[in-house]
């Protein structure tokens, strides 16, 4: 709910992640990726509402209660790496101070190991050893990420999801930070990635979920999606287009508001592919939801 509006930021979402893959969510700021995280996690606000299940293992995590969510899902089943580091890490504790709090409570390896084994949690995330007895309003918003991503990966939780995992790191830190992540996920365990990043995500990903005004559009195998045969829709093409390395071209218009999404295809307004068919919304059928796929293969 958004005042007296009730706002759809996330419809019918539907995917599966297997152990050992790397799943990333991308898609325009304000698209629902974050909420889809959030939902999954039961972190949305209280007048918030869900439908629908997602399992992880034999847990409904839409149905769980809070008390199974904190205590046996948060940290110890899915690892959570958030969109803003600085608002998730304590203000008034030294990051050693919370990296040694997570281990403990998380792997309980004896009193004398705890101050080693935070320092390894702080190595495999690239932050620097320098700085860990620093609080969180003495670093930098790299430095904040990397913190993040230490205490993620602590629980070695079979699911990891990253939120925007490489927000402030320059591009020898975000391909640091994605490749540590993807060993994370080594045979038995899961990474769901959610990114602007459309080249963190193609350098870890093996599969590619594209999401508009609230919806999956495709999902795809992510060496066919940045390889030859490249996205089937017209939205994920513009995504790609609009990359430096490619043509550059940013996509014309803004995406419409959750508050009024229309009756059809909700990219139809931008789509030079729009025909009076995207007036009805288009079903998700093999693996994408639109009218007018893409059908002529990438170069």
């Amino acid at each position: 709910m958004r005042g007296d509006t009730f706002v759809r930021a996330v419809t019918d979402a539907s995917f599966d992640l297997r152990l050992g893959e790397c799943l990333a969510l991308v898609g325009e700021s304000g698209c629902g990726k974050s909420v889809l995280a959030s939902a999954l996690l039961g972190l949305l606000p209280g007048n918030a509402e869900t439908a629908g299940s997602a399992h992880l293992g034999d847990t409904d995590l839409m149905t769980a209660g809070e008390n199974v969510l904190a205590r046996s899902v948060r940290g110890r089943r899915i690892g959570l790496v958030p969109q803003s580091p600085a608002a998730h890490l304590t203000p008034v504790r030294t990051v050693r101070s919370q990296l040694e709090e997570t281990v403990r409570e998380l792997t309980g390896p004896p009193r004398a190991e705890v101050r080693a084994a935070a320092e390894r949690a702080a190595e495999r995330a690239a932050f620097p050893a320098d700085h860990l007895d620093r609080h969180p309003h003495e670093l930098s918003g790299g430095l904040a990420q990397r913190a993040a991503t230490a205490l993620a990966l602590i629980g070695d939780a079979p699911l990891l999801l990253a939120d925007e995992p490489t927000t402030g790191l320059d591009r020898d830190l975000v391909e640091r930070t994605v490749d540590e992540l993807k060993r994370h996920t080594g045979d038995s365990r899961a990474l769901l990635m959610i990114t602007h990043d459309l080249a963190a995500a193609e350098r870890i990903a093996d599969r590619v979920a594209v999401m508009y005004a609230g919806r999956i559009v495709e999902i795809a195998d992510a060496g066919d999606f940045f390889g030859a045969r490249g996205p089937r829709h017209p939205y994920a093409g513009r995504l790609l287009d609009a990359l430096p390395e490619r043509e550059f071209t940013p996509i014309p218009g803004m995406p419409p508001e959750l508050t009024a999404l229309p009756d059809g295809c909700a990219f139809a307004a931008r789509c030079t592919r729009a025909t009076e068919r995207c007036d009805r919304l288009p079903a998700f059928e093999n693996s994408v939801a639109c009218h007018h796929t893409l059908e002529v293969q990438r170069a």
